[in-house]
């Protein structure tokens, strides 16, 4: 069957153009013998009118079943792509879609065969290879990457795609690929970008590694790969990346875990990361998240891992459990992790089982509030620093909103700052569920080394413009990488009495600090009320903290101006303070 492409380009070298026929939906009629066999005749009378001959290629007549990337579509399976059916202006009626299930009947639907031989450049070859090949594909299709699947029929001895492999500095001015063994894959052929957009190919190669050599210290070198064996070539991997230099500059690992098949996912979102870490004087090299959990690549070699994580949300899990293992013990042997992404909070809080809600309180020092700000999906895409964090003064964070060239981050998470973690940006224009990123230093739960994180609720490569993302990638680095602060919390300056402070500032406007400790693991509920007793805001109802100082922000903009009282309760502890606020 033909591409989007090839419709398009049958049409337009058509001996024989016909305006379509159609009919208005009348019940199911449109689906029975009769109406097909009407549609025939129709047809059958304009190719007479025309003076059509057999042989001639005659284009209008139906929509035409596609071979397309939307054959793979998790949200749609057992679906068919339909195309077509061009007006004699030359548009056509049917975008590119794949709403109908492939048992769907309709009068307007045609198949068109094709030989699947094709010869370039004198080379015979198939349309399916063609459609897999990462360069070649675009001889026959207009669609974004080469397909996963040009078949509606799955061939089970094709090679997968290659998912288990890392790229580092070999040393300066080397970079090695080293990919996990695979019995099904015979060779792997290599592709290189200076940018990450436009590559060529570099070598095929039989062995699980292989050096480039020669290359410029200063420049990134970014890769993806294709598996091959007898039955042909796999789908091309995501795109990874390193800096060829591996002395004189602190070493990050990027981790790419964005593996679902989103909208907009490009699967080389390593670019904007890469070119921000570059550019502020830092090198790095990276892996896929399975290179990490089948032990290719071990997180423990790093001071700094950068998690990248997208949307996956509960469709592809934002953190496997083999992952949360190996975060956890990273980051309590003193480890530096900056993690992003939209929906982490939803999948692991509040749709996660008691282990991935243990996970992401104590290690990623946060809770669920929102699945959006505001509570609100597809509507606030812009943040400010907040005061006292590491983004203070960075008064303009927007991130895509679908037409960036990333992803929509319609979901991108808002959240509470947990165990000693403190919120240091806010989104703008909402005045609930408004904090969009965490940062916390000291030891982790059962850490034996002080350790750092910084974690937002939405995409760093979502950013824009570059030049926002290398500021905050600057202040993130800057927190990371310098020594663990002297106030951090460990197990030598854990509070040995409960304390609620009083908040600061007070008065304040709109927004105020309450900070709270506590000398063992509690279970938490801190309240806000008005001067006549009246309940007004339950910041935290029930929730389990562990030992050691927090501190909540409490926005006042949607209330008076007046005195309210706050009450910490936690375990037998009660305590109560009184705030004002000035509007």
């Amino acid at each position: 069957m033909p591409t989007r492409k090839l419709v398009d380009q049958i049409y337009q070298n058509s001996e024989i153009k016909l305006a379509p026929v159609t009919y208005v939906p009348v019940g199911n009629e449109n689906s029975t013998v009769q109406k097909f066999v009407e549609h025939n005749d129709a047809i059958e009378s304009q190719l007479i009118t025309a003076g059509a001959v057999r042989g001639q290629l005659i284009g209008g007549t139906k929509k035409d079943v596609v071979l397309s990337n939307k054959i793979t579509d998790p949200a749609r399976p057992n679906h068919v792509v339909i195309y077509g059916w061009h007006q004699l202006n030359g548009s056509a009626i049917q975008p590119l879609t794949n709403i109908h299930i492939n048992s769907y009947v309709d009068y307007s639907h045609g198949i068109r065969f094709l030989d699947s031989e094709i010869s370039i450049d004198g080379t015979k070859n198939t349309i399916q290879n063609i459609l897999r090949d990462p360069v070649l594909y675009k001889t026959l299709s207009d669609e974004s990457g080469a397909m996963v699947q040009p078949t509606y029929l799955v061939d089970s001895d094709l090679p997968g795609k290659p998912a288990s492999f890392g790229v580092i500095s070999d040393q300066d001015g080397q970079i090695k690929i080293i990919i996990s063994p695979d019995a099904n894959v015979d060779q792997h052929q290599l592709y290189i970008s200076p940018d990450g957009l436009n590559f060529s190919a570099a070598a095929t190669f039989s062995a699980n590694e292989y050096i480039l050599k020669n290359l410029s210290v200063d420049s990134v070198v970014y890769v993806k790969l294709r598996a091959e064996n007898t039955a042909g070539y796999s789908v091309e991997s995501e795109v990874l990346a390193a800096l060829p230099k591996s002395t004189g500059l602190a070493k990050i690992l990027i981790v790419n875990g964005f593996d679902r098949t989103s909208a907009g996912n490009t699967f080389d979102f390593i670019r904007q990361h890469a070119a921000a870490i570059v550019i502020n004087g830092t090198s790095f090299e990276s892996a896929t998240n399975d290179a990490i959990t089948n032990g290719l690549i071990s997180l423990q070699d790093y001071l700094v891992v950068n998690y990248i994580l997208g949307d996956e949300s509960t469709v592809d899990e934002s953190f496997s459990s083999a992952e949360q293992s190996l975060v956890s013990a990273f980051l309590k042997s003193g480890g530096r992790l900056l993690v992003s992404g939209a929906e982490i909070a939803w999948d692991l809080d509040y749709k996660g089982s008691p282990g991935d809600k243990a996970f992401f309180y104590d290690y990623l020092k946060a809770k669920y509030s929102a699945d959006a700000p505001g509570g609100i999906s597809g509507t606030y895409y812009a943040a400010k620093g907040s005061v006292g964090g590491i983004f203070e003064g960075i008064a303009d964070i927007t991130f895509d909103n679908g037409s960036q060239g990333t992803i929509n981050v319609k979901y991108a998470d808002a959240l509470i700052p947990m165990n000693g973690s403190k919120g240091i940006i806010n989104y703008k224009d909402v005045t609930t569920h408004s904090i969009g990123a965490v940062s916390f230093e000291g030891v982790f739960k059962d850490g034996s080394k002080p350790g750092k994180l910084v974690y937002m609720g939405f995409p760093f490569e979502t950013i824009y413009p570059a030049g926002t993302r290398k500021i905050m990638m600057e202040k993130i680095l800057t927190f990371l990488i310098s020594d663990v602060s002297s106030l951090a919390e460990n197990e030598s300056n854990f509070p040995t009495t409960f304390n609620l402070a009083q908040n600061y500032p007070n008065p304040f406007n709109p927004q105020t600090t309450i900070e709270f400790c506590l000398p063992g693991s509690e279970l938490v509920t801190l309240t806000v009320f008005d001067v006549r007793g009246r309940i007004v805001d339950q910041m935290i109802k029930q929730i389990r903290y562990d030992a050691g100082n927090h501190n909540i922000t409490w926005n006042g903009e949607t209330y008076s101006t007046g005195s309210y009282f706050y009450r910490l309760d936690a375990g037998e502890y009660s305590e109560i303070r009184k705030m004002i606020l000035i509007r």
